[in-house]
């Protein structure tokens, strides 16, 4: 018997995978109980299984995931630039995956199922394998598959029965590629085409593949149509004006400047409104919308410095609020209980905090990352000046101030959060301080 390792088949070979589905299994096998063969997979497969057995993915684990509830799926949907072209998508892949009897799924930068569209049975079956909107693709959720794996090598994979790392999925094939942002090549998400193996065809990656790349080229010509369309209206606005000022879309790019160096990406807060506002990049100034952007004018001389101060209100159940103040004024803001809990937690941990440890803090379950991680999205659309990530805190230099009521087991009586349960447990006397790490928050 010929146990020399397979090599990609060529013109007039038999079928890929009928050439080399037995020699990947008895790879498989041989990986997974520590023992040797001369059969090897290849290379991109072989080191996702290293990467997936590091991580201790059980070989015959069932493929389910937790499931993102509705309205986290639509949030992210709307949130992705993917949706712009998901009309393309539909066009150019999800009709042929259905004649293949096959399916399309389009993921988010974490795997996570966000769209999917084709054979009406193989949808009917996907769910066997809990391929559906919601669930959790990447290699670290799912072993070696499409998704997870393009996720990880930031290149087109194919993937075929015995190469997944999980048994279950075995009579299964997909190919994937990831899509990037044409304006910076930041990962977008995935694009996979999945169905029976079976269905295995090796030009499917190669469609996949062009069918990401169309995308990507899609999306470049809206930008470039959108940003023409801004600078036309930016350049008699900006001739009139004295000093700096520059014209950006709504993602920060760069459509006209004058009075100052141009910059290719002005970072914005995630919400934006007219008025003062302080960046980071360029200190106090004055925004003004635009039809598809802004327009930035630097305030010249005064007070440039972020907001000072942070107020933190939970004296009443009913009333939440955060107060900010700083160099252009005051603000409040009403805020839900689960956000209560979330700005005490970073309060009380001025260092700052990862998205395991709020996990933590707030629900009791380290895992729960990607709840914390859309709540605090949704936050620092309005308090993006004085809230930081990476990990997630308060700014340097502002002051936080928590308002505690009268009462300790007043303070968010209804919440079940571990780090709020603590703190009514052993309350201290009002006016003391008792926060761990960085500047020490004021209670009173």
């Amino acid at each position: 018997m010929d146990t020399r390792p397979v090599a990609p088949p060529r013109p007039g070979d038999a079928p890929w995978p009928a050439l080399t589905e037995r020699s990947v299994h008895l790879a498989r096998e041989a990986r997974l109980t520590g023992g040797r063969t001369a059969a090897a997979p290849r290379a991109e497969i072989d080191a996702s299984w290293d990467r997936v057995m590091r991580s201790g993915i059980d070989p015959e684990q069932s493929p389910e995931s937790r499931l993102l509830e509705a309205e986290e799926i639509e949030h992210r949907r709307t949130g992705s630039a993917l949706g712009e072209v998901m009309p393309l998508l539909r066009e150019g892949l999800a009709g042929i995956a259905d004649a293949a009897q096959q399916i399309m799924v389009v993921t988010d930068t974490e795997g996570r199922v966000l769209w999917r569209q084709g054979h009406l049975a193989v949808m009917r079956r996907a769910k066997d394998i809990c391929l559906e909107e919601g669930a959790a693709w990447s290699e670290s959720a799912t072993g070696t598959n499409a998704i997870g794996t393009a996720l990880a090598v930031r290149t087109p994979v194919q993937v075929h029965s015995a190469e997944h790392f999980i048994r279950a999925l075995h009579g299964w094939t997909c190919a994937a590629a990831p899509v990037r942002d044409p304006r910076d090549g930041r990962l977008m998400g995935i694009v996979d085409v999945s169905g029976p193996a079976s269905t295995f065809h090796p030009a499917t990656l190669a469609l996949v593949g062009s069918v990401a790349a169309l995308a990507e080229s899609e999306l470049r010509g809206r930008h470039l149509v959108a940003i023409e369309r801004l600078r036309s209206v930016a350049a008699p606005i900006l001739c009139r004006l004295g000093g700096r000022a520059l014209v950006v879309d709504t993602h920060g790019r760069l459509a006209a400047v004058s009075g100052m160096p141009p910059v290719d990406r002005l970072p914005l807060p995630k919400s934006l409104r007219p008025g003062p506002v302080w960046l980071a990049s360029l200190g106090m100034c004055r925004v003004e919308p635009l039809p598809g952007g802004w327009l930035v004018q630097v305030a010249e001389g005064g007070q440039d410095g972020p907001p000072r101060r942070v107020v933190l209100d939970l004296s009443r159940e009913r009333e939440l609020t955060v107060h900010v103040t700083g160099p252009v004024g005051t603000w409040t803001r009403r805020i839900s209980p689960r956000h209560a809990e979330l700005l005490y937690a970073l309060a009380l941990r001025r260092e700052g905090r990862t998205a395991a440890e709020l996990a933590r803090d707030v629900f009791g379950d380290a895992t729960r990352t990607v709840t914390v991680r859309a709540e605090i999205s949704r936050m620092r659309r309005h308090l993006a000046e004085v809230l930081c990530h990476r990990p997630y805190r308060f700014g340097e230099g502002v002051e936080v101030e928590v308002v505690h009521p009268e009462v300790p087991a007043d303070l968010l009586p209804r919440s079940t959060a571990p780090v709020v349960v603590v703190a009514r447990a052993s309350a201290g006397r009002p006016g003391t301080a008792g926060f761990g790490g960085g500047t020490p928050a004021v209670v009173r």
